[in-house]
C-alpha cells in the first residue's frame, strides 16, 4: 500500500467517523470509519519503513561489484 493510499485511507476513515451522523441498520459508519483509519496507520508504517529501508543513506562496504575484467576496471 502506497502512502497516497493510506494517507486516503485515513482521510476518508477519519469523515466517517468523526463528520458523519448519519444512521443505518446494521451497520455502524463510525466503527467503518476506525477501521479505515487503523488499517491507513498500518498501511502507513508499513510504507515508510520499507521506504526507509530502501532509500539507505548508510556507506557501502564493497567497492566492487562487478568482479575482475569487469570492462569498468580495465
Amino acid at each position: 500500500m502506497a502512502v497516497g493510499t493510506s494517507l486516503m485511507l485515513i482521510a476518508v476513515g477519519a469523515v466517517l467517523a468523526f463528520a458523519v451522523s448519519y444512521q443505518t441498520s446494521g451497520i455502524d459508519i463510525q466503527v467503518v470509519g476506525d477501521i479505515l483509519m487503523v488499517v491507513g496507520i498500518i498501511g502507513l508504517l508499513f510504507s515508510l519503513i520499507f521506504m526507509a529501508g530502501w532509500f539507505s543513506t548508510a556507506p557501502r562496504d564493497h567497492i566492487d561489484d562487478y568482479g575482475p575484467g569487469h570492462p569498468r576496471d580495465l
